[in-house]
């Protein structure tokens, strides 16, 4: 046989061969492939056997697999878990505007098209590489010995030999859609009960304003990770001594997030319904349900309530779901100065904004509110100083910051770079926080400051869910946390073991007045 004749088979059975031996998710070189998928002889001689009629399905499932293994490797590298069809779809926006704000509006774009170029031109490669095997059966005297030749392909895979890594992985994602489906109807029926749908007396023992501070990507990694415990923990033990002198208490400990390395809503509506939102399915699930959140008891019980949100720049209509009186975007808080990359302004403007807008003295009931930092989101790049806070002013005084080091472009190509910008922004962002604290000791808030979630684990350098808490404010109601297992100061134990995130809102609800029904 000729060459000429022989090369176009061997090039389309090597390109139909790809699907299956791509990688589940991220790895080092080449040791994440699979050189033995018996799905592709068994894809073969299938297009042999069966002709031409085989050959769209067999495309349309090559493509399928193709786009859901990029779709995992994705979701593994920014949020350390696989994708879920039933739950994820949304975050494909999300996901294209972070990276805007990242690499810029036309780079974002590029990439975009340049991924869909992609899927195309493989599903071009692909019809033609399953158009070559199906014309190769000819009659009935070749299909015989293929046929058979089948079958005893299929026995390294019955005998366990070999693995069918790629059936396997298609079986996972089929399953896994179907248990969302199954755990939403659970979801659905774990939201419509509420044991504080009815409580009286709910926050009563609290008479000062409230502030749930969510610190973008602080975890527990600031605790115990070399690279960056030698620079949080020195910070925090100055300010657990300085917020001590000036007489306020602290508490600390562990909560488990339902998320890592991105989707901070999910964070944020896991602690305010009080239930395990881990993806946007769930989330949407429990604004739909009718859930009281915190913030809705909370203005039952006499206090305004208002969510700061320097990252909401686009239409955020679930706000009116979550019990905010008082919604303040990126747009409302007044800042003029230039953004930090995806970072619409520094954290000091924001803590600055909040006293100016929310805590001026105007309205004598008591505020809770919700107060989302983000200068310790990705990109890290650049990352703003404190200065003194009689200078914040519109917010331009931070332009020449702004406009510092390399682009996210540059310093994401480097690796360490990029872990050491994150350690200099989540230190940032605490001493915003602590100095806050401090600057308001003499009338202090009770303030509870969380993170949302971990970095990807790939910054983070650590795989867990575990984010911070810090109770802070005055010696009475921060003694009531002692028993959610929270210790003193602002550095718990490293031993300490995290609780579930959605146990928060029922702790808070029920540590400062007011039972649950019975």
């Amino acid at each position: 046989m000729s060459a000429a004749r022989i090369l176009p088979p061997l090039l389309a059975a090597g390109l139909l061969w790809l699907p299956f031996a791509m990688p589940l998710r991220p790895g080092p070189g080449l040791g994440q492939w699979f050189p033995l998928a018996p799905e592709w002889p068994a894809l073969l001689l299938a297009l042999a056997l069966a002709g031409r009629w085989l050959r769209l399905p067999a495309v349309i499932l090559l493509l399928a697999l193709v786009a859901h293994k990029l779709a995992d490797i994705a979701m593994h590298s920014a949020l350390a878990r696989g994708f879920n069809l039933r739950a994820d779809l949304p975050l494909i926006e999300a996901g294209l505007r972070l990276l805007a704000g990242s690499v810029g509006v036309v780079a974002s774009v590029a990439l975009a098209v340049l991924a869909v170029l992609a899927l195309a031109g493989f599903a071009l490669l692909a019809w033609w590489a399953a158009g070559v095997w199906a014309r190769i059966g000819g009659g009935w005297r070749l299909r015989l010995p293929l046929a058979v030749l089948a079958l005893v392909a299929l026995v390294p895979v019955q005998t366990g030999a070999i693995r069918a890594e790629s059936a396997l992985y298609a079986k996972g994602r089929i399953d896994l859609f179907r248990n969302t489906q199954r755990e939403l109807t659970r979801f659905a029926a774990e939201a419509a009960n509420d044991p504080f749908l009815g409580a009286t007396g709910l926050l009563e023992r609290i008479d000062r304003d409230v502030l749930l501070i969510f610190v973008e990507s602080y975890g527990r990694t600031s605790f115990d990770t070399p690279l960056y415990a030698e620079t949080h923990l020195p910070l925090l033990e100055q300010a657990e001594a300085r917020l001590a002198q000036a007489g306020l208490a602290m508490r600390s400990g562990f909560v488990a997030a339902p998320t890592r390395g991105g989707q901070s809503w999910l964070a944020h509506g896991t602690l305010s319904k009080g239930l395990w939102i881990a993806d946007q399915t769930r989330y949407r699930a429990a604004l739909a349900s009718g859930r009281q959140s915190l913030f809705h008891h909370a203005s039952r019980a006499g206090f305004r309530t208002a969510a700061v949100m320097p990252a909401i720049t686009l239409p955020w209509p679930e706000s009116s779901r979550m019990g905010f009186e008082t919604v303040l975007e990126a747009a409302d808080l007044g800042y003029e100065g230039l953004p930090f990359n995806w970072v619409t302004m520094p954290d000091q403007f924001t803590m600055t904004a909040l006293d100016r807008l929310l805590r001026d003295g105007s309205d004598p009931r008591r505020l809770f509110a919700q107060v989302a930092l983000i200068s310790s989101h990705a990109p890290w790049v650049p990352v703003p100083r404190m200065i003194d806070w009689n200078l914040v002013g519109d917010g331009s005084v931070f332009d020449d910051m702004a406009q510092e080091g390399d682009p996210p472009s540059v310093v994401w190509r480097d690796r360490d770079r990029v872990r050491d910008q994150y350690r200099q922004a989540v230190a940032y962002s605490l001493e915003v926080v602590m100095d806050y604290a401090l600057r308001h000791a003499d009338d202090p808030p009770l303030m509870l400051v969380i993170g949302d979630h971990q970095a990807a684990p790939r910054i983070a350098l650590d795989e867990r869910p575990d984010v911070a808490l810090h109770v802070i404010g005055p010696k009475a109601l921060v003694a009531e946390t002692a028993a959610w297992g929270l210790t003193p100061g602002l550095i718990p134990p490293p031993d300490s073991e995290a609780f579930p995130m959605d146990r928060l809102r029922d702790l808070i609800l029920g540590s400062f007045g007011g039972r649950p029904r019975s």
